[in-house]
């Protein structure tokens, strides 16, 4: 069950494997099928691409890095998690939170895309007014065998398009995964310990990813 969220959570991660040609048409997609879209490129993307199947963790960190950013609210992702101390934070502080949890999405997620071998994903129709900025897309992630995996996302209209801001893996959405264990962190250490935790995880997974 853990490789099974690993895989999913590697998948949603990694949308803006599509490319920046995405980017020319991903302010007038509603949001459903930007969702749509995305999907179907990064599965497509992750079966052809003969360094992603390989293992090839610089290839597979680059496309990472580069494009999920456009796809993905990040300030508010974070600002979620770390939930009311957000509040209470420093500009500075905000930063280096939101740079650490970027870089820990990222780590994590990349070691989990060369799991992506014949799975397809099933679209659940839409319900959301015309007028909604933020709505919840639901797909099924169908794999050659055992029980489909369920996968959402919470997604926000911004001037810039559909943006995601939460992700729910087999029931347990993102932002509360980790708001559990950023509290537990502050309260023990303040907002710099959090970071400072944050970015000494960052450090032993980019050493742990050059050693394979």
């Amino acid at each position: 069950m853990k490789s099974l969220r690993r895989f999913v959570l590697s998948l949603c991660c990694v949308l803006g494997l599509s490319g920046m040609t995405g980017l020319a048409h991903a302010t007038d997609e509603a949001p459903d099928q930007l969702i749509k879209r995305l999907s179907t490129e990064i599965l497509d993307a992750a079966k052809t691409d003969k360094e992603i199947q390989s293992g090839n963790r610089k290839r597979i960190g680059e496309l990472v890095e580069a494009k999920v950013l456009p796809y993905i609210d990040f300030t508010r992702m974070t600002s979620l998690a770390v939930s009311k101390s957000w509040r209470e934070a420093s500009p500075e502080q905000q930063k280096q939170l939101i740079n650490e949890f970027r870089t820990l999405l990222v780590h994590t997620y990349s070691g989990a895309i060369t799991q992506i071998k014949d799975q397809r994903v099933d679209f659940k129709p839409l319900r959301a007014a015309p007028e909604d900025t933020e709505v919840e897309v639901k797909t099924l992630v169908i794999q050659g065998r055992g029980e489909p995996l369920q996968l959402s996302y919470r997604l926000e209209k911004t001037a810039n398009g559909w943006k995601i801001f939460d992700i729910n893996v087999l029931g347990a959405w993102l932002v509360e995964t980790y708001k559990g264990s950023f509290a537990a962190e502050v309260s023990k250490s303040g907002l710099d310990g959090l970071i400072k935790t944050l970015i000494e995880k960052n450090q032993k997974l980019a050493a742990a990813a050059a050693k394979r």
